[in-house]
């Protein structure tokens, strides 16, 4: 090995021995953009991607050069055979052939492409501990075979250094995380499918008050508007509890059929009503030593309430046709989109049970109080229906992402997913013949009283379209004006314009370059 690979080599061990957690307090995704940034100085590429497995599916943590969607997406590893083979090599780095016809999960995501140009040189490790998968990390390229002036002796050593930190993080959190909840397991890892995407300030005070309140056996009042996501709040409270092993019941209460509801909650017995030719049991022994979710719980009928409660103070059931109680443990979770205290005030809905549900209040933020989630959220739809539609490649253009965020979505995350849901298949009709469908602009239809609540938000100067002779045009002058307004906000500081436009500073002197904006001189 000559000098100067000596000197990546030892710096890369003393990066990332500096960026170690001097406390418990440890956060895999800051420790990964620590191995991200001290891997930059030692690996030339044009995107590195940290990942951390959650079972088969590799959740991104840290980047650097791809489109900020990336954080959103999910990539299971029978889907993606790229990753799948870098997941199976514990030992050695792979290293793909620029002509390999296995498709790159980032193709059409660099922020250094031009035009749809896909990957042409990828390679990734991974990182285990005690034949576990950790994770992985990928390198890519716009250069053919950019990675054969790489030794494999270097890059099995590279490996090896990541690999032992990154272990040592790992333990560190997971071992923070077992003494916090008390639980013997750490759910998170067995529950991925119910991971919240996210990490705006109310997104992640709603996960610390989740974290808080799930291993206790206090009653859950989520409250919030519609299409927030409330049913997954409340999946996320089980799935970190001790009863995530046991049951989780759902019983929508704005669906039951009023003089059936005490049979749902409660059960019946055989004869006990017109109809009831069999015994059967109700949601809450079916529930029992689980947790009973009570969606729309506001919708609740008010002589239904009072038979709710009783079962609620004695934790105690009986059947109707039935003169023998049952006694179950359960766990109650409740969610509601109408101001509860309004309804109490109001002589619908009762104080009492009012204030026996709302023991531990959660608030889940309308998305456009998180617009920073905005972006990831949609990578993660975007994911989903690469799948469903069966494609290869479905990417967000970046205009398009900025359209997303500045919109104030009053369907909050549920809109979202079928604004996205509807662009796609309209982007796959399209261009349905390319390998890499892009969602543009032209796709994405919201509706024009939705714009005009959006139109108060400040956004950058728009284009003259009679001077865009393209699509492509349109594209780079939008992300011109954008850069030049984050620019003179910042006054010229192109880290804190960076930040700002949530992408590394690197490649937004690059990008810019790229659109003939002068990176010293004055901005006017």
């Amino acid at each position: 090995m000559d000098q100067r690979r000596l000197s990546q080599l030892l710096a890369l061990n003393h990066d990332l021995a500096m960026a170690l957690p001097k406390s418990n307090e440890v956060e895999i995704s800051l420790y990964s953009q620590a191995v991200v940034n001290a891997l930059q100085t030692c690996i030339s590429a044009d995107a590195i991607v940290v990942l951390q497995a959650q079972g088969d599916v590799l959740i991104p943590q840290a980047f650097t050069g791809l489109a900020p969607e990336v954080m959103g997406r999910r990539f299971k590893l029978c889907d993606h055979p790229r990753l799948a083979s870098i997941a199976k090599s514990p030992d050695q780095p792979v290293v793909f052939s620029s002509d390999c016809a296995l498709s790159d999960p980032y193709d059409g995501m660099l922020l250094a492409e031009d035009g749809e140009l896909p990957v042409h040189a990828c390679m990734g490790f991974s990182l285990y501990e005690q034949g576990l998968l950790l994770g992985v990390v990928t390198f890519d390229s716009l250069t053919p075979n950019a990675f054969d002036a790489y030794s494999r002796s270097l890059l099995t050593m590279i490996q090896s250094a990541v690999c032992a930190h990154f272990s040592a993080v790992f333990n560190t959190h997971k071992l923070a995380k077992r003494a916090q909840s008390g639980l013997a397991m750490l759910h998170e890892l067995s529950h991925q499918s119910h991971t919240m995407i996210g990490e705006s300030v109310p997104m992640e005070r709603l996960k610390s008050d989740i974290n808080l309140v799930a291993n206790s056996d206090l009653s859950v009042l989520i409250q919030g508007e519609t299409g927030t996501g409330k049913e997954l709040v409340a999946r996320q409270v089980h799935s970190n509890s001790s009863r995530c092993n046991a049951p989780f019941v759902q019983v929508n209460c704005a669906s039951l059929p009023e003089n059936l509801a005490e049979s749902e909650f409660f059960g019946h017995r055989k004869g006990a009503f017109t109809g009831a030719e069999s015994n059967r049991e109700g949601k809450f022994l079916v529930a029992d030593q689980g947790t009973l979710f009570l969606d729309e719980i506001g919708e609740l009928p008010l002589h239904i309430q009072s038979k709710l409660l009783r079962a609620l103070q004695s934790g105690e059931i009986q059947p109707v046709g039935s003169d023998k109680p049952h006694h179950v443990n359960v766990r109650i979770v409740a969610a509601t989109n109408r101001d509860l205290q309004k309804e109490v005030e109001e002589g619908r809905f009762r104080a009492d049970l009012y204030h026996r549900l709302r023991v531990f209040p959660l608030q889940v933020p309308p998305l456009r109080e998180r617009a920073t989630d905005i972006v990831p959220l949609a990578g993660y739809f975007v994911e989903q229906l690469r799948k469903k539609l069966g494609v290869s490649q479905l990417v967000i253009d970046s205009s398009l992402l900025a359209q997303l965020q500045s919109h104030d979505w009053p369907g909050n995350v549920r809109e979202l997913e079928h604004v996205l849901s509807r662009a796609a298949l309209k982007a796959k009709h399209a261009d349905w013949q390319k390998e890499i469908i892009k969602i543009m602009p032209s796709h994405c239809e919201i509706t024009y009283a939705e714009k005009d609540r959006s139109a108060n938000l400040s956004q950058p100067a728009q284009p003259n379209h009679a001077d865009l002779n393209s699509l492509k045009d349109a594209t780079e002058q939008f992300q011109k004006q954008l850069i030049l307004q984050k620019l003179n906000n910042e006054n010229l500081n192109w880290a804190a314009a960076a930040r700002s436009l949530d992408i590394d500073r690197a490649n937004l002197v690059r990008l810019a370059k790229r659109l003939g904006i002068e990176t010293i001189k004055k901005v006017k």
